[in-house]
């Protein structure tokens, strides 16, 4: 093993996971897998065409570096749309690859429609409005800009979609905010309809609207963090058992980050483990050092509080987390060895070490964690 970890990624769980957001869609409804963050950690490359196996045609991403990743990625053409970063150079060669991309300042508008009519091809855009997250997007004076500059490039640029982004569909604490934000959203697209443009999809929807804001998933949804296997949050989690009879999780985590036992470190009584003074042994004890520290994702905030699964029973950090090892109490836990495996994330035997106990433990967020996972740590599909 040239690497101290791997990620496992599980194809089954997603082929799950995908067959039950489409159900709960609807046919009608297209499915937009979102693989920004390097596919939420799971990895671009190894997540996109076992996507594309799984029954998924529609992709989304932040920034134009993302979309080339994927193109070269995919074995079959798919729709890939950029929701974010792409620098007005990098239009050309969205154009000229047909790669959809939102739209939320005017000279990226103009910028396309110029570029496009250069190439004789017409720039597939998303027009973004701005609802209420104040973040990017046509706020109602600026959209009447956008409209003008539409009536006079409609030969050269095709309005494929109509889109926001709801601040935070995962809260009920947002609720009257998302209400505000669907509202703004449709007198909007009234406008820009009335106005003659009618755009070939209405979309809206994350993965936390689609579960909590039903009418919200109008042409296109775009799903992130569900199709791995997470839910947006408890709140979102606890609205969907409450409304069915059968209590079990649809849903399946396709990630496995594992390791193996490095060294085993026999511990007097007394001693103290590691860096500093942060742990000192309560009775002899026996360590096993493992090859991952917070430079592979890790977190430091996890020392003497983070656990491990070694033969399927829990085994927990001791001493400050290194950059690149961790030690574990292995004590009561009988004839380890060296290289056994070790499941820093997901499952061995019946434990399980979940993204949010991480979180619990190291206020890091589900997202947030599974992002950081480094591009490096190979990633390997199974069954």
């Amino acid at each position: 093993m040239f690497h101290s970890s791997y990620i496992e990624i599980s194809k089954s769980a997603l082929q799950n996971n995908i067959d039950f957001l489409k159900q709960e869609i609807g046919p009608h409804v297209q499915f937009s897998s979102v693989i920004k963050g390097n596919a939420y950690g799971h990895g671009i490359e190894q997540f996109a065409p076992t996507a594309q196996e799984c029954g998924v045609d529609h992709f989304s991403v932040f920034s134009a570096d993302e979309a080339q990743r994927l193109l070269q990625t995919l074995p079959r053409k798919a729709t890939i749309m950029i929701m974010g970063y792409l620098d007005n150079p990098e239009l050309e060669w969205a154009i000229q690859n047909d790669i959809e991309f939102f739209v939320f300042e005017l000279d990226r508008l103009i910028a396309a429609a110029d570029i496009a009519k250069k190439f004789g091809k017409r720039a597939k855009v998303h027009l973004e409005l701005e609802t209420g997250m104040n973040r990017t997007g046509f706020d109602k004076s600026a959209l009447e800009h956008a409209i003008s500059t539409l009536d006079d490039c409609r030969e050269h640029v095709e309005l494929q979609g109509v889109c926001t982004h709801f601040a935070g569909a995962e809260s009920l604490q947002n609720h009257e905010r998302i209400l505000d934000q669907q509202r703004n959203y449709q007198e909007q697209l009234a406008h820009l309809q009335s106005s003659g443009h009618t755009p070939r999809q209405r979309h809206t929807a994350c993965s936390a609207a689609m579960v909590t804001y039903p009418e919200t998933h109008l042409d296109m949804v775009r799903i992130g963090i569900m199709q791995y296997g997470f839910w947006p949050s408890p709140e979102t989690y606890r609205q969907y058992i409450g409304q069915h009879m059968d209590k079990k999780d649809p849903l399946r985590r396709l990630i496995n980050w594992k390791s193996r036992v490095m060294s085993l470190k026999s511990v007097p009584k007394g001693e103290y483990v590691g860096y500093g003074n942060s742990y000192q042994a309560p009775l002899d004890m026996v360590l096993a050092v493992v090859p991952v520290g917070y430079a592979w994702g890790y977190s430091r905030a996890l020392s003497n509080q983070g656990q491990v699964l070694i033969k399927g029973v829990r085994a927990g950090v001791v001493g400050i987390v290194n950059m690149n090892v961790m030690m574990v109490d292995v004590t009561n836990i009988p004839d380890v060895q060296k290289n056994d495996e070790v499941v820093l994330l997901g499952i061995q035997g019946d434990e399980s070490i979940t993204v949010a106990s991480f979180g619990e433990l190291s206020t890091q967020l589900n997202y947030e964690l599974l992002t950081r996972l480094p591009s490096n740590i190979p990633r390997y599909v199974i069954d």
